[in-house]
């Protein structure tokens, strides 16, 4: 169901707001109250708040660390027009707006929802992490590191979107150290690790699968049809069933986990008999295409 909403722009527009709505959620719910700070721009955000709340007195009713986050995205906006293109600077333009608003807006309560530090980091860590991996997949982003993140992504480096997050954080929390306590570094180091985790789960575009096509049909139709659909080359070749003895053949296509429901509904159409074997885990190199949105 949600692979079929994806396929159109506005919805993938509006599950990735929704995306934002549940990452403000994650962090003014489980994280401010606790005293933390996330990581990448929303943590050197809400630094900056910190800092500037004891030289000065700020607003009440507002969280200006959303208001700072805007303004820090602004290069971040023009680096993914630059990389990314322009359809998706559109999108996480209204991201980064969406999500400065709901952070701005949300109300951290007084007394944290969960009295175990851990607990919020945890809980904290899966939900903030699964609406960016949520909002990646959409072809979005709430712009700061994850774009500088896609970007290197997209150009094959080794770093993906989580360990790019993860490394700029290990610097941000360094900092943290040092204006503060270590005890709120270390929990803020927490939270960022299990944050970091769900965004490369849940960015399903970076999760490179190989799956094995086993069917009886020899048309040359279903490989073109599966090149053509998705843009990915099909390697084949002749197998025979042991059991059978009959003449069959094994296609080999390597996708993004993200393509892998219009991969299988492809095959479908053209042969309802054939199964498949989707293995993940699997290090593609070379010149294997990336599709970042």
């Amino acid at each position: 169901m949600l692979h079929k909403a994806l396929q159109n722009k506005w919805a993938r527009v509006l599950i990735a707001v929704f995306a934002t709505f549940l990452y403000a959620l994650g962090v003014n719910l489980f994280v401010v109250p606790m005293g933390l700070y996330s990581g990448g721009v929303v943590g050197l955000s809400q630094i900056i708040r910190t800092l500037l709340a004891q030289a000065v007195e700020l607003p009440a009713g507002v969280d200006i660390a959303g208001i700072l986050y805007f303004l820090i995205n602004i290069p971040v906006l023009y680096l993914a027009w630059r990389d990314l293109g322009r359809a998706f600077l559109i999108r996480t333009l209204i991201c980064v707006g969406a999500s400065s608003l709901f952070l701005s807006v949300i109300q951290s309560p007084a007394v944290p929802i969960l009295d175990d530090p851990l607990a919020s980091c945890l809980v904290g860590g899966i939900l903030c992490g699964f609406a960016l991996g949520l909002a990646l997949t959409c072809g979005c982003s709430t712009g700061g590191l994850d774009v500088v993140g896609l970007c290197l992504t997209k150009r094959g480096s080794r770093f993906t979107v989580g360990r790019f997050s993860l490394g700029f954080n290990i610097v941000l929390y360094v900092a943290c150290a040092l204006l503060f306590d270590i005890q709120t570094a270390i929990y803020s180091v927490i939270y960022t690790v299990f944050c970091s985790l769900f965004i490369d789960r849940g960015h399903q575009q970076n999760i490179n699968v190989q799956v094995l096509i086993f069917t009886r049909d020899a048309d040359p139709e279903l490989p073109r049809s599966i090149m053509s659909r998705l843009g990915r080359g099909v390697t084949y070749w002749e197998g025979k069933g042991a059991y059978t003895e009959s003449d069959m053949r094994v296609l080999c296509v390597c996708v993004s986990k993200f393509e892998v429901a219009e991969l299988q509904e492809t095959v479908r159409e053209l042969d309802p008999h054939a199964f498949f074997i989707v293995q993940e885990g699997v290090r593609i190199g070379g010149n294997f295409l990336r599709k970042i949105s």
